[in-house]
């Protein structure tokens, strides 16, 4: 006969085993898969309707309902409807709020219950019926609490009195469970009984039988919290989250937020404050585009510099200042004057050379003064009159000239109409001989060279843009002969309004290519950068939901992106205010 022992770690076991196999099987039945996204107590009841013009979304708040009514494919919150709604209370006309929506007096919906609703919109020349359907839940019940377990205190006499009545019960409750719970845990009970009577005979019951009944008692209980439980609290919102009310029964409010399969809920009246905008991807093809870096050159037929042809110190014009960056001039207008410097050694020839000047002026003087008293008499003929004047005006110019390099500096003169894009003049300032002392620039008038390694040919369209998101057309120049930096340098003219760009600003030249490529266009503002480096859009899956999407990109034009894989055509696409909803969490 086997010890009594090794009989009760064999039972032991056996009461291990179905205890773990009724704690596995406790949910058979319950398909929990994919967790539901998590209960919310900041979204309050709503219902939505969806057709081919409108999408409209119901939340009761505070005694009205409150209609939020978009455009389908664009977003676009619809103002100046009408809006007739079917009620228990007969049909009622919302009216028009100053939040871009429409509210509905409803009395109705203080009491719990489901309730199904007509809304008749009328939209210029679109009317369309959308049935809309909301379930205000009752309030949440107590949870009961369990009754303490009190210390297990038996005698083999009264538990043995007490089984009819306990298997009874048991049989009574487990009758509604599912059948592998049944049998594990009369099986488990059953394994109490039996230590019981094997230990009969004895004042107390072996400490193996109590860890029977302890299962048996687990398991049960275990089978109970799954019988006829209600999981109200997790009743999913159409297109949205789940309900539940605010702690004290307070009326929820709605806030954006992440849930927790990575969507982004976010209520109607956030998405008026974000002005989130979608449109509707369709496929095509399209020219294949290369991005060329780039930079902003004047135009060399509208633009020119200032040098100084002699080298001297610079002073200013007659209005005492010189022109500042971004100072328009006029062409002719004289900028600044420089006076060249006069060595010593060159002060000295220049006073003798002065010197000889003024003698030879007042010999010739003396020699007209008396051609002219014996002119008169005929003792010299007029010929040598005149030739004495000449001789004499020659001298008095040289002897003015020879003054002049002395004193009178040289003007730097405006070439082009424009304005001042760069200076770099001082007073007292020592230029150089063809030193550049200002340009000039006609910031109307600007160009683009880019550096591109493959030819292009001038029926090519480009586009560039800026790193803010500006773009500008450009229409082609010319291309050079001579590589530089192994890349062949091409010029493009900015077409149309080039305020703000600066001389020198780089961008990117988007150049279409003959190269054919086929995709989904949308706008650059609808692809989000994420942390990761992934580049992903968010598509627009019910009213209040959306969901990131990876995709992968190429450059279209300065305007647009092509999407070559990560979504398909016909979905809703955020293009406008992306960059905002990736920030919600």
């Amino acid at each position: 006969m086997k010890s009594p022992i090794a009989a009760a770690l064999r039972a032991l076991a056996v009461t291990l085993a179905l205890l773990a196999a009724g704690q596995a099987s406790a949910h058979e039945g319950h398909d929990h898969g994919a967790p539901p996204p998590p209960v919310s107590k900041t979204i309050a009841p709503r219902g939505e309707a969806v057709s081919e013009a409108f999408e409209l979304v119901a939340v009761p708040r505070d005694g009205t309902l409150q209609l939020y009514l978009d455009r389908f494919r664009t977003g676009e919150p619809v103002t100046g409807a009408t809006v007739e709604v079917d009620t228990p209370d007969g049909p009622k006309t919302a009216q028009a709020t100053a939040e871009r929506s429409y509210a509905l007096p409803a009395p109705w919906l203080s009491k719990p219950g489901h309730y199904d609703l007509l809304v008749t919109v009328t939209a210029g020349d679109v009317v369309d019926v959308m049935p809309v359907s909301l379930d205000l839940p009752a309030p949440a019940a107590a949870a009961a609490i369990p009754a303490p377990v009190g210390a297990v205190q038996t005698v083999s006499d009264s538990v043995r009195a007490a089984v009819p009545e306990i298997t009874h019960g048991l049989r009574e409750r487990l009758a509604k469970q599912d059948p592998v719970l049944l049998t594990v845990a009369a099986g488990s009970f059953l394994l109490g009984i039996l230590l019981m009577l094997v230990a009969r005979g004895r004042r107390r019951v072996p400490v193996i039988a109590v860890l029977a009944i302890t299962a048996t008692v687990l398991l049960s209980a275990t089978a109970f919290a799954h019988g006829d439980e209600d999981h109200g609290s997790e009743k999913p919102i159409q297109g949205a989250a789940l309900i539940e009310r605010a702690p004290g029964g307070a009326a929820p409010t709605d806030l954006a937020q992440r849930l927790a399969d990575g969507t982004v809920f976010v209520p109607k009246p956030t998405q008026r404050l974000l002005e989130l905008r979608t449109a509707m991807t369709e496929a095509g093809t399209f020219s294949r585009t290369i991005g060329l870096p780039g930079r902003v050159i004047p135009n060399p037929n509208a633009s020119g510099v200032v040098q100084s042809s002699v080298g001297g110190r610079l002073s200013p014009p007659t209005s005492g200042l010189f022109p500042r960056l971004g100072t328009p001039v006029k062409k002719g207008d004289v900028l600044a004057y420089v006076t060249p410097p006069v060595a010593r050694v060159d002060v000295s020839d220049m006073r003798q050379r002065q010197g000889e000047l003024d003698q030879q002026i007042a010999i010739v003087q003396r020699r007209v003064e008396r051609f002219s008293k014996l002119a008169t008499s005929g003792a010299v003929a007029q010929v040598q009159l005149d030739e004495a004047q000449d001789e004499l005006k020659g001298l008095r110019d040289r002897r003015t000239a020879l003054d002049r390099i002395r004193s009178e500096p040289e003007p730097l003169i405006a070439p082009v109409d424009g304005v001042v894009a760069e200076a770099s003049a001082t007073a007292g300032q020592m230029a150089n001989a063809g030193q550049m002392i200002f340009q000039i620039v006609d910031p109307k008038n600007l160009w683009v060279e880019a550096l591109s390694f493959d030819a292009l040919t001038a029926g090519q369209h480009a586009t560039a843009r800026l790193p803010d998101g500006r773009t500008f057309e450009l229409t082609y120049q010319g291309s050079g002969l001579a590589d530089r930096n192994q890349a062949i340098p091409v010029q493009f003219a900015i077409e149309g309004d080039a305020s703000g760009l600066r001389v020198g600003q780089f961008l990117t030249v988007l150049a279409i290519t003959d190269g054919q490529l086929s995709g989904l266009a949308l706008p650059r503002a609808a692809v989000v950068r994420t942390s990761n480096g992934q580049d992903v859009v968010y598509e627009h899956t019910t009213a209040e939901r959306y969901e990131a999407r990876q995709v992968r990109i190429e450059p279209l034009d300065g305007n647009r992106v092509l999407i070559g894989g990560g979504i398909g055509p016909g979905k809703r696409v955020v293009v406008q205010g992306a960059e905002l909803l990736d920030q919600v969490r």
